[in-house]
């Protein structure tokens, strides 16, 4: 008798397809549900600030440039990664990434722990000519962020945004939004969001 009802199964693609989708959500739901009432992946961790309006305009323009396609912002914890990139990516880092940028292709290295690790000239020579520090790289330039200018308009609209996801944004941060990233330049909005990536960590002191 078991034989035939799996036989059934397998022969009817439509329970087929449809206790499938019940398997796989199930066992879905019971990997990702944990994860919403623990406190390592709700709170953020020790010393973590919320972006400046300068670095979150350098972190659009990280996400418009895909640079998330060729970089990583996740170091898993294995001994050849920690070595070389520094100490794992933990969930609070990240509780008010929207959306994350964890990604898994390296076509160059992963950036989570980037911040403060180059010097803002430097950042700024790679970004115009990657090749001027770094011969191998097959990064391309990007001259044109030097020569854009922010405007701030849509600054402060993002910021209330992100507030309404969690992230701690005051009144004072959202009026002088505007102000505080108008005139710069989109180079110097990307640098600014690079030297910050994984200083948060850095500052809880691990």
């Amino acid at each position: 008798m078991k034989n035939v009802k799996h036989d059934f199964v397998e022969k009817n693609v439509g329970w087929l397809a449809i206790l499938l989708t019940i398997a796989i959500s199930v066992g879905g739901l019971v990997e990702i549900v944990p994860l919403l009432f623990q406190k390592q992946t709700n709170e953020p961790v020790i010393g973590l600030q919320p972006y400046t309006a300068l670095e979150l305009e350098g972190r659009d323009i990280y996400i418009r440039e895909g640079c998330n396609n060729c970089h990583s912002q996740m170091i898993r914890p294995f001994r050849a990664e920690t070595e070389r990139y520094g100490h794992y990516s933990l969930a609070g880092e990240h509780v008010w990434e929207h959306p994350h940028l964890w990604g898994s292709k390296r076509t160059g290295p992963d950036l989570a722990r980037v911040g403060g690790r180059y010097s803002d000239e430097w950042h700024y020579v790679h970004l115009m000519n990657p090749r001027d520090v770094v011969p191998e790289s097959n990064m391309p330039a990007y001259p044109w962020l030097a020569e854009n200018t922010l405007d701030g308009e849509l600054t402060a609209k993002k910021m209330e945004t992100f507030r309404k996801f969690g992230v701690p944004y005051t009144d004072k941060d959202i009026a002088n939004a505007r102000a505080s990233v108008k005139g710069q330049t989109e180079i110097d909005a990307l640098i600014a969001y690079l030297q910050v990536l994984g200083t948060g960590l850095q500052q809880q002191g691990n």
